[in-house]
C-alpha cells in the first residue's frame, strides 16, 4: 500500500487535507502541521511499507481512534 492510501484508510476522519507534491531528485517528505515526520533526504532511503502510517500514528495523541468501517 502507498503511504497516502494507508493514511486515508486508517485516519480519513481526521485528515482535512492531504497533498502529494512532486519534487526534484526523488524527494519524499511527509509533513504534518509543519512537522516533518519522514524525510527521504534525511534517512537516505524510501520509507518502508507501513513506516509513514506508524510515524503518523505516533504523532497523534495515544487515545486517537482509527477510522471505523461500518
Amino acid at each position: 500500500m502507498s503511504a497516502a492510501h494507508d493514511l486515508i484508510h486508517h485516519y480519513q476522519h481526521l485528515i482535512a487535507d492531504l497533498s502529494l507534491v512532486t519534487g526534484d531528485k526523488g524527494v519524499f517528505d511527509v509533513v504534518v502541521d509543519d512537522e516533518v515526520l519522514y524525510s527521504k533526504a534525511d534517512t537516505g532511503r524510501h520509507a518502508e511499507p507501513g513506516e509513514v502510517l506508524r510515524l503518523f500514528t505516533e504523532f497523534l495523541p495515544a487515545d486517537t481512534p482509527r477510522y471505523e468501517r461500518g
